[in-house]
């Protein structure tokens, strides 16, 4: 584990599979955390949308769900008791529906920010945004981040040699960093790229925790 073969050999099986996707494709997230480009205010509402939508659902949903409310905004607008009659979570849809009507303002306002740490701070101050959605919004808007979700603290326990635990402990994450920085050196690939393999790797059963 954790060298060159047992990477490439993960995002091959998941890529067989059929599995290659978050919001978007394997190769979109490369090509994103490898070359960064701006979005518009509608694109950057939308991935605000999904990783709302994307937590506490399977990716299958989600994608099914942001679909159909995103084809609805576009055409009519943030409307919430629309958007609630296909997906029945008040606070959920509030915070679609105030991203979309102020899109502009956030969207300019994560562009403003002086540096990526900053603008993933700003991120958190967005409506339904934790610390953990803010680092994977990051991450499909183009900055090279990890997401430290469970999968990846586990993995970076086993990597680490050190007792696992779902908490984010500041012993977890240096292990999740090491394992990281190791990764990169390894595949030269970006982290944020590394992370979403590893997630999906670890999501699926790929790899046994």
């Amino acid at each position: 584990m954790f060298d060159a073969k047992w990477f490439f050999d993960l995002e091959r099986q998941i890529k067989d599979l059929g599995a290659d996707s978050d919001a978007q494709s394997f190769d979109e997230i490369r090509e994103m955390l490898s070359q960064p480009r701006r979005f518009s205010a509608d694109e950057f509402a939308g991935m605000c949308a999904y990783v709302i939508l994307a937590g506490g659902f399977s990716q299958k949903t989600a994608k099914r769900i942001h679909k159909n409310i995103m084809e609805y905004v576009y055409k009519n607008g943030a409307d919430f008791d629309a958007i609630f009659q296909m997906f029945h979570n008040k606070n959920k849809v509030n915070a679609i529906c105030k991203i979309w009507e102020n899109r502009a303002e956030f969207c300019d306002g994560f562009y403003k920010c002086a540096t990526d740490d900053a603008r993933i701070a700003y991120l958190t101050k967005l409506p339904h945004i934790g610390k953990i959605t803010a680092n994977h919004l990051a991450r499909n808007l183009g900055i090279d981040v990890v997401k430290y979700d469970v999968w990846i603290r586990r993995l970076g326990a086993q990597y680490g040699g050190i007792r696992r635990t779902d908490e984010l402990t500041p012993e977890i994450k240096r292990a999740c960093d090491d394992m990281f920085s190791h990764m990169v050196r390894e595949t030269n690939l970006p982290r944020g790229y590394i992370d979403v393999v590893l997630w999906k790797a670890s999501q699926i059963g790929l790899i046994k925790l």
